[in-house]
C-alpha cells in the first residue's frame, strides 16, 4: 500500500515542478523576448519622451491635465486618478446615489470651465480601467472654446488641431488621444 502512494504522488509532484519552471519562467521569459524583439516600443510602455528624451507620458496610458490650457481627459476610478496600480473601474452602477452626484458635480465644473450644449458622456464618466487615454472628438470639441480662450487661439484653430488628431479604427469608434492632442497644442502655440 505504501508503494502504491509513492508511485500516484511522485508523478504528480514531478509534473508540479515541471509546469512550475515550463510555465513560471520559460514562457514568460519567451514572451517578454519575443515582444522586446518584435514589439519594443508597446513591450516596454508605449512611452512618449519630450525633446530631451524625458518621459512625459504614454499613448496607452491617461493622465490628468488640470490646467485650464490642456484639454482635460475624462474622470478616472483608478485609485487617486490615473493611478496605473488601482486601475478599476468604480462598480457604482445607474443607481448609485455617489455615483449620481459625482457625475452632477463633474457636470457643474464642465459648466464652469464654459462648456455648453449637451455634455458628452465621457467628459463625466470614468472608463472601465479607469486609464483610458482617449476622449471622443465630442467631447474633445466641447473644450475648444475654453482651450483658445485660455491661450488666446482663435477657436477654429483648436478645433483644427482636434480634428487633425482624431484617429479612427477598423472596429471602435473615432478618438482623440488627449496627450497627443496637448502636445500638437503646445507644438501650435510656438
Amino acid at each position: 500500500m505504501n508503494t502504491d502512494i509513492k508511485t500516484a504522488v511522485r508523478p504528480a509532484i514531478v509534473m508540479t515542478i515541471l509546469f512550475a519552471i515550463l510555465l513560471g519562467l520559460v514562457y514568460p521569459v519567451a514572451m517578454t523576448g519575443i515582444g522586446q524583439m518584435i514589439f519594443p516600443a508597446q513591450a516596454n510602455g508605449s512611452l512618449v519622451r519630450d525633446a530631451s528624451g524625458r518621459v512625459i507620458g504614454s499613448t496607452v496610458v491617461g493622465q490628468a491635465f488640470v490646467a485650464g490650457r490642456y484639454f482635460q481627459t475624462r474622470p478616472s476610478a483608478a485609485g487617486k486618478g490615473y493611478d496605473g496600480l488601482a486601475s478599476s473601474g468604480s462598480n457604482l452602477g445607474p443607481t448609485s446615489k455617489a455615483l449620481a452626484e459625482r457625475v452632477t458635480q463633474d457636470v457643474a465644473t464642465r459648466r464652469g470651465e464654459g462648456v455648453t450644449g449637451d455634455l458628452p458622456a465621457d467628459l463625466v464618466t470614468a472608463s472601465g480601467s479607469g486609464l483610458d487615454p482617449d476622449l471622443s472628438p465630442a467631447a474633445a470639441l466641447a473644450q475648444a472654446p475654453r482651450v483658445a480662450r485660455v491661450r488666446g487661439l482663435p477657436v477654429a484653430r483648436v478645433r483644427a488641431l482636434v480634428a487633425a488628431q482624431t484617429e479612427t479604427s477598423l472596429l471602435g469608434d473615432a478618438h482623440v488621444n488627449v496627450l497627443a492632442l496637448n502636445r500638437a497644442l503646445d507644438a501650435a502655440a510656438r
